[in-house]
């Protein structure tokens, strides 16, 4: 594959390296003439120094032949805009974008962009899986219909214990498709289902949602 990454801070740098390791022809574009020479002489000829916001430069690096255009700069707005001109005058078939502000996520799906990574929203996952208690664990978000299907410990104090679902007031836009409790006993609730401490509850919401489920199960 031909891949194109814009971008020569830490993380261009490395998924660079990598690629080049795996085989691809990989061409990096950095604008900082200084740091543009420095990668030079550690990467090679496969370095062009210049703006990837700009045609022209975007234009001299083959993006009409590339099969990937990853854009990794710590602005999301430049990140935005080379994967748009990829995409839009280019044709290229996969843009990938780095995203720093998590709440950028929404507008670069509904501008088209394929793939965003966010380091941010990486971390909290991680943080979530360790105090689940206290989060809610994102096991699967679809963008397109803002629907997030999200995983909840039941603590031991949370003020849905001795209450039948139907009287937690859920959202009609919310589901508890499942339940696991103990050593992996899965339960399917139903509206006289009772939770107990440290249920593990999977359901489905929309985003907008999430915010009174955490209310319901943890006050």
């Amino acid at each position: 594959m031909y891949i194109i990454v814009v971008g020569g801070g830490k993380v261009g740098y490395y998924l660079t390296k990598s690629l080049l390791e795996e085989g691809h022809e990989v061409l990096m574009i950095e604008k900082d003439p200084r740091k543009c020479a420095s990668l030079i002489d550690e990467i090679g000829v496969n370095v062009l120094q210049g703006d990837g916001c700009e045609a022209a430069t975007v234009a001299e690096a083959g993006m009409n032949r590339a099969d990937a255009v990853i854009a990794v700069t710590g602005d999301d707005e430049d990140n935005l805009v080379v994967c748009q001109v990829a995409k839009q005058k280019f044709k290229v078939p996969r843009t990938i974008a780095r995203i720093n502000n998590p709440k950028n996520e929404r507008i670069f799906r509904q501008l088209g962009i394929d793939v965003t990574v966010s380091s941010t929203e990486l971390i909290l996952s991680q943080i979530k899986q360790v105090i689940p208690a206290q989060s809610l664990f994102h096991l699967l978000t679809l963008r397109n219909v803002g629907v997030s299907f999200i995983e909840m410990e039941v603590p031991p104090n949370s003020p849905v214990l001795g209450r039948p679902l139907r009287e937690l007031d859920i959202p009609d836009d919310c589901i508890f498709p499942l339940v696991i409790r103990g050593e992996g006993e899965a339960i399917i609730p139903y509206g006289d289902t009772v939770l107990q401490p440290g249920d593990q509850v999977i359901a489905v919401t929309y985003e907008a949602s999430e915010g009174k489920i955490r209310q319901i199960l943890y006050g």
